[in-house]
């Protein structure tokens, strides 16, 4: 295949959604997903712990989580588990929690407020001795990301999108347009429209047609850990310093993103971490995690948009029109993916958005310098 109507730079969830999503707004479309490697060692979907939740601050965020829920329900290969979220914070805090409450239950979000002692009615094995506030959704849960991953790609070939095994090494541009990727075989690609959808490796494929992205590799640990004691059924449990997590089988699996992780393609795992870590954490909160055992740990990277932490969706109006991003999503693309994809796909098939306006998740904050932040719990 030397020529397509879409080529799409990255075949994980992200890429595959767009995808669909074209092929579904207009059957007959010649999509191409160009990916290195079919069977995504390094892919961040399958390293994630698969969390999917309505509770964010930005309305699009919310839009989206509500949008791809319902998306990765109707699955049923995907092992959807509606255990709910939970969001944990101390006094400093509660603004900023009871704010995002009023968003999400305004966009209709089904979200619980829960104060000191409704959380120790709630959760009593949880130590909430240093906690004023909590927000629980109960429609809010997990799923298994390697097989959504697998449901999408196999929608995309269903429909006939073409996924070819190579990587794209330079792209070529003209006036406010790329016409043509090289390919590391040696071959070509020349399409109408481009879509960057490497993930961590964005910023490396913006990079060859002049389009600086603010996305970095950020590497995390994902824990699977058990625990003797007995606890009552949890919901996904997140804080504000980034503990996470959530019952996985016989266990838990979940972790403590550093944020000052340095940033790179680093796959390597700290053993340690868990140990001087994350198990502290665990264990303050719910103290019949003192006697917890990691059973095994494992590595992925977050794209992590540096400027806010929101994804990058869209095109450079003026510079490359037809060149579109869909990065940065800084950990949620797993949730966000099909509503991600659906949004591409409406920008290059009717040149504008029908159903979630992303418009200020675009590249021109970007250009401008100007945040669009996600609050609160990240």
């Amino acid at each position: 295949m030397d020529r397509c109507d879409v080529a799409v730079i990255g075949g994980g969830a992200i890429g595959s959604s767009v995808a669909c999503f074209l092929l579904r707004e207009q059957p007959g479309l010649r999509v191409a997903i160009v990916e290195p490697d079919p069977t995504y060692e390094f892919a961040s979907t399958p390293r994630a712990s698969g969390g999917a939740r309505r509770l964010f601050s930005c309305p699009e965020n919310i839009a989206m989580s509500m949008f791809g829920i319902d998306f990765i329900r109707a699955l049923p290969e995907v092992g959807w588990k509606p255990g709910g979220y939970l969001f944990i914070v101390q006094d400093a805090g509660v603004a900023t929690l009871e704010a995002g409450w009023r968003t999400q239950t305004a966009l209709g979000a089904r979200v619980e407020l829960l104060d000191h002692a409704g959380l120790a009615r709630r959760f009593p094995s949880m130590n909430v001795a240093d906690l004023a506030a909590g927000a629980w959704s109960p429609d809010d849960g997990w799923c298994d990301p390697y097989a959504l991953l697998q449901a999408l790609r196999r929608e995309a070939r269903a429909l006939g999108a073409t996924y070819v095994k190579d990587r794209v090494v330079a792209l070529a541009w003209e006036g406010a347009r790329v016409h043509t990727a090289t390919l590391e075989s040696g071959g070509t690609l020349a399409a109408d429209h481009f879509v960057n959808a490497a993930g961590a490796w964005a910023k490396l494929v913006a990079d060859m047609a002049g389009m600086p992205l603010p996305i970095e590799p950020l590497r995390r640990f994902e824990h699977y850990f058990e625990t003797p004691n007995a606890i009552e059924p949890l919901p996904y449990v997140k804080d504000l310093d980034r503990l996470a997590f959530r019952p996985e089988g016989r266990g838990y699996s979940g972790g403590l993103v550093n944020s000052d992780e340095p940033r790179g393609f680093n796959f390597d795992v700290d053993h340690n971490w868990f140990e001087t870590v994350v198990w502290p954490a665990l264990a303050h909160r719910f103290p019949a995690f003192e006697a917890v055992r990691c059973k095994r740990t494992w590595s992925g990277l977050y794209d992590q948009c540096e400027l806010d932490g929101n994804p990058i969706i869209g095109n450079w109006p003026g510079r490359l029109d037809n060149f579109h991003v869909v990065a940065g999503f800084s950990g949620h693309g797993m949730m966000h993916a099909p509503a991600a994809g659906r949004a591409i796909a409406e920008r290059i098939v009717h040149g504008e958005y029908r159903t979630i306006d992303l418009a200020r998740l675009g590249y021109s904050r970007i250009v401008a310098n100007e945040p669009y932040p996600e609050c609160g719990i990240i």
